[in-house]
């Protein structure tokens, strides 16, 4: 790992609402309307939180027509990224607030993403 490369990937991990986001898609993809739901943010600001994600190699991001989803990053991330996941994975799943959060992606995952993508529109 480069230097570069480990400081984005800490600043990545700098912030509690990227680590709450990276965190919640332990259990699968979500779309960005779904964290809006979670974390109770602008779409804007979670873009911006989870664009910092995604460049540290951390999370992957695709389209669906109009829906973007983020998932944790796959079999192509090095062996480094594949160990800071493991690490915050295994280090906070006893964390109470990563714990609700836990609680509340599933019921999240339940709902239709259509009704969630009213926080467009607000």
């Amino acid at each position: 790992m480069t230097l570069k490369q480990f400081l984005s990937i800490a600043d990545a991990l700098s912030d509690g609402t990227r680590v709450r986001a990276l965190l919640a898609l332990r259990n699968g993809q979500q779309c960005l309307c779904q964290f809006v739901e979670l974390l109770g943010l602008a779409p804007s600001t979670l873009s911006k939180h989870l664009d910092v994600l995604c460049r540290a190699g951390l999370v992957e991001r695709s389209h669906h027509g109009r829906w973007r989803y983020f998932r944790l990053a796959g079999k192509g991330a090095s062996a480094d990224v594949r160990r800071v996941l493991n690490l915050a994975l295994d280090s906070l799943q006893d964390e109470p607030v990563i714990a609700d959060d836990t609680r509340k992606v599933r019921q999240i995952r339940r709902k239709d993403l259509k009704d969630l993508a009213s926080c467009y529109r607000k």
